[in-house]
């Protein structure tokens, strides 16, 4: 059935390639820091096993509307892991230790990464593609990466 949501067919597929890649992202950045929150080590283990365990679940959530927004536009979500590794602006890095400032550093460097894509989209969705909705929804993702990015930097200090 044709999406009728007054947005044309060529803009809801342009704003639906630029979802399909923070969906990647966003997968990408759950699965590292689910890494982090398995793997963490040291005599602050139990506090930052919690603090990434807090993280990944909200990125859960965010993973689930990121591409619920793409089907609402009326396009496909990418869904598998080849899918996700060949969008992706994330890469996977192998870290030496797992200690807690290593997985701190290295999430805080992808957050900041997606912080600075959103920013890029908010504009464009609005006033190119003509979707308020995509914009305003990656604002609101734009604004949860910033929080996390400045606990994540806290920890750094």
């Amino acid at each position: 059935m044709k999406t009728n949501i007054g947005i044309s067919e060529e803009n809801r597929q342009a704003v639906a390639d630029e979802l399909t890649k923070l969906l990647a992202d966003e997968y990408v950045l759950y699965t590292k820091t689910r890494n982090a929150h398995w793997n963490v080590e040291g005599a602050d283990f139990y506090d930052k096993h919690k603090f990434f365990e807090g993280q990944y679940e909200q990125l859960s959530e965010t993973i689930d509307r990121v591409a619920e927004r793409i089907r609402s536009l009326g396009h496909y979500a990418p869904a598998t892991l080849k899918e996700f590794l060949a969008l992706t602006h994330l890469t996977e890095k192998n870290q030496n230790d797992n200690s807690a400032l290593g997985f701190i550093k290295e999430l805080l460097e992808d957050h900041e990464t997606l912080c600075i894509h959103l920013r890029e989209n908010i504009v464009p969705f609005a006033d190119k593609y003509k979707d308020l909705g995509t914009s305003d929804f990656i604002t609101g993702l734009l604004e949860e990466h910033e929080k996390t990015a400045w606990f994540l930097r806290s920890h750094l200090k």
